[in-house]
C-alpha cells in the first residue's frame, strides 16, 4: 500500500474535520436539494467528487504547487472562482422574488446545471488547491518514490470521506424539504444561500486575490 496504514488514519481525522466545516460546496447542494429535489442534490454532490478528482489529479501532476507557486496564476483562479459563486449567489437572490425588488419564483435547477455547477465552483475554489497543497504534503513519505501514488490514494481517501458526509447532508435536506419546503420557505433557502454565496465569494476574493 502506497500509504502507511498509521498515516492513512491519521490523514483521515484530519481530512473529516476539513470537510465538515461548511463552504460554498455544501451551501450549494442544501439549495439545490431543498428546491429541486434528492436526485438534483446527488448530481450536484456528484460534480463535487468530480471536482475533487482534477484536483487529486492535478496534485499528482505537479501542478497544483505550480498554480500555488505563481501568485498571477493564484491570483487569477481566486477571482474565477469567487465571481463564479458570487455569480451563483446571484442567481439564488433571483429565485428568492420581490423581496430584494428581483424577479420571482425561477424553475428549479436541472441536473445539468447543477452538474455544472458544482464542478466549476469546486474546481475553481482556492480554498481547495490550498487544501491539497498544505494538507496532504504533510501525509506524504518524501523518501519513499511513489510521491504520485501516495498523493492519489489521499485523494481518493479524502474524496471517500466527501461523498459519505455530503450523501448525509442531501439525505438530510430531502427530509426536510418534504416536510418544510412552501413557496415561501423555497424563496427564503435561495435568498439565505445568494447571500452565504455572495459573502463567501467576497471572503474568497478578498483573501486570496487582494
Amino acid at each position: 500500500m502506497p500509504v502507511d496504514p498509521a498515516i492513512l488514519i491519521a490523514f483521515l481525522i484530519a481530512a473529516s474535520v476539513i470537510i465538515v466545516s461548511p463552504g460554498p460546496d455544501t451551501v450549494l447542494i442544501i439549495r439545490y436539494t431543498m428546491t429541486s429535489g434528492g436526485r438534483v442534490g446527488m448530481v450536484a454532490m456528484a460534480g463535487v467528487q468530480l471536482g475533487l478528482a482534477i484536483h487529486t489529479i492535478a496534485a499528482a501532476a505537479g501542478l497544483t504547487i505550480i498554480v500555488a507557486a505563481s501568485p498571477v496564476l493564484f491570483k487569477g483562479v481566486a477571482i474565477v472562482g469567487g465571481a463564479y459563486i458570487a455569480f451563483l449567489g446571484y442567481q439564488a437572490l433571483r429565485a428568492g422574488g420581490g423581496g430584494l425588488g428581483l424577479t420571482g419564483d425561477g424553475p428549479p435547477v436541472g441536473i445539468h446545471k447543477a452538474w455544472r455547477d458544482a464542478v466549476m465552483s469546486n474546481v475553481f475554489n482556492p480554498k481547495v488547491i490550498l487544501l491539497f497543497l498544505a494538507l496532504m504534503p504533510g501525509f506524504v513519505v518524501v523518501e519513499k518514490d511513489n510521491t504520485a501514488a501516495q498523493l492519489a490514494v489521499l485523494g481518493a481517501a479524502y474524496i471517500a470521506i466527501n461523498i459519505v458526509w455530503q450523501v448525509a447532508i442531501v439525505a438530510a435536506a430531502e427530509k426536510a424539504r418534504r416536510w418544510l419546503v412552501t413557496p415561501s420557505v423555497a424563496r427564503g433557502i435561495s435568498i439565505v444561500t445568494g447571500i452565504i454565496l455572495i459573502v463567501l465569494a467576497a471572503g474568497m476574493i478578498w483573501t486570496h486575490a487582494i
